[in-house]
């Protein structure tokens, strides 16, 4: 047996008693208890490369150097989710930011420039551009619409559903649900939750997030009026859309998925894998005016010489939607503010409109395209005056006025 030499005994002593003595764990019944709702919506998505700093998930269990921190940060955010924003302190602030909020990049400028909720409050979008160092004009209005509903929740109204709806939720659920999920990236790297959902604009969609084919941004819209007529209920709309999931029921609420299914059911089943991708969903087939037969067999790539079977699909359509676009574009046209018209005969096609053109694949001419850019204002005009709809109200009266309206008459 090998003894070592007295020498290296007491050197080994000496470098034993310089080690910091490790501090005894917390029992789990110390540490705080999260929603489920909390840990669903901040864990960590495979699906995007975490390449971009900007565009990254959250990053809690990265960001924080040891277990105090993390519990400190969880208990913060805590605050954040139930205490007034007036009455934030400095990291609260800065949890909110990095954990609620999903973005951890601003942190070092927010820790040395925002020392409570009531200076967060004040915020104008300059300061957020030269204080914060938030460039990025989606990231400014996402900040800018949730510091307004948290100051509209301390009047008493508490927090609108769409603070419910994080940028984790739309940018896979929801666009998967239109059909749409190949605008996931985007999407996702302007952070877009569901408060910004209910201000984007045709603008937005085409400048920032990429959306240039117009049947693709109505699609967008439409889906966000749907969401809007529910109050942005995320339970509602799974509740409505669970009890038709295996009935021919409701179809305002369908995804692009369930339509796929009603196509197979329908014996078309050759054409419903043509609908990946396409935008085609419930709030479409019911609240477009201009979306018929015709446009379904487009978007299904039922050629114009199968007359038995476009006869069955206007038939089944029929079938399924008459009834509810009676009263869903009742509903529709009350809240724009516009004209209460009939439902457009799903048989036969009426004048194309813009969003026509986009659903039957034809291109638009320069002439036209210039005409509908110049109708825009004057509807934009025509809405606010005649009521004074939600921002989003006046989005979709200048995609979808029904064709018979004269858009040129103006107030």
């Amino acid at each position: 047996m090998n003894v070592p030499p007295p020498e290296a005994a007491k050197q080994q002593s000496k470098v034993c008693s310089y080690r910091k003595p490790t501090a005894p764990l917390l029992p789990l019944s110390h540490l705080p208890k999260l929603p489920c709702s909390y840990l669903s919506s901040h864990s960590p998505s495979p699906i995007y490369p975490d390449s971009d700093s900007l565009s990254s998930p959250t990053r809690l269990t990265l960001s924080l150097s040891d277990g105090e921190d993390q519990l400190d940060r969880l208990q913060q955010v805590e605050l954040a989710r139930g205490m007034p924003m007036s009455l934030w302190r400095a990291g609260t602030v800065q949890a909110w930011l990095e954990v609620i909020m999903a973005m951890p990049m601003y942190i070092r400028a927010c820790s040395e420039n925002v020392k409570s909720g009531k200076v967060l409050l004040g915020l104008s979008d300059e300061d957020l551009e030269l204080g914060l160092g938030v460039t990025s004009s989606m990231h400014r209005r996402k900040l800018r619409l949730a510091i307004n509903d948290y100051r509209d929740a301390e009047n008493g109204r508490g927090l609108s559903k769409a603070a419910d709806l994080d940028h984790h939720w739309v940018a896979k659920a929801w666009l998967n649900d239109v059909g749409l999920p190949q605008y996931s990236q985007a999407f996702h790297t302007h952070l877009v939750d569901g408060r910004m959902l209910n201000s984007l604009t045709q603008r937005d969609l085409e400048r920032s997030l990429n959306v240039t084919k117009k049947a693709h941004q109505v699609s967008l819209l439409l889906g966000i009026e749907l969401l809007y007529m529910l109050n942005f209920d995320k339970e509602a709309l799974q509740a409505r859309r669970a009890q038709c999931e295996h009935q021919n029921l409701d179809p305002l609420v369908w995804t692009c998925h369930r339509v796929v299914k009603w196509v197979r059911d329908i014996d078309l089943k050759e054409f419903a894998d043509s609908l990946q991708n396409s935008g085609v969903h419930g709030a479409v087939m019911v609240l477009d005016p201009s979306f018929n037969m015709d446009s379904m067999a487009t978007a299904l790539g039922i050629l114009g010489n199968k007359h038995m079977i476009r006869h069955h699909l206007t038939e089944e359509m029929k079938a399924l939607i008459s009834s509810a676009r009676s009263g869903g574009l009742q509903q529709h046209h009350d809240r724009l503010g516009t004209m209460s018209t009939p439902p457009t005969p799903l048989c036969h096609a009426s004048p194309p409109t813009p969003l026509r053109h986009a659903f039957l694949g034809q291109p638009t001419s320069s002439a036209s395209r210039h005409t509908h850019l110049d109708d825009e204002g004057s509807l934009r005009r025509r809405a606010v005056k005649v009521c004074t709809p939600p921002d989003y109200g006046r989005k979709l009266a200048i995609l979808l006025t029904p064709s018979h309206l004269n858009v040129n008459n103006k107030c």
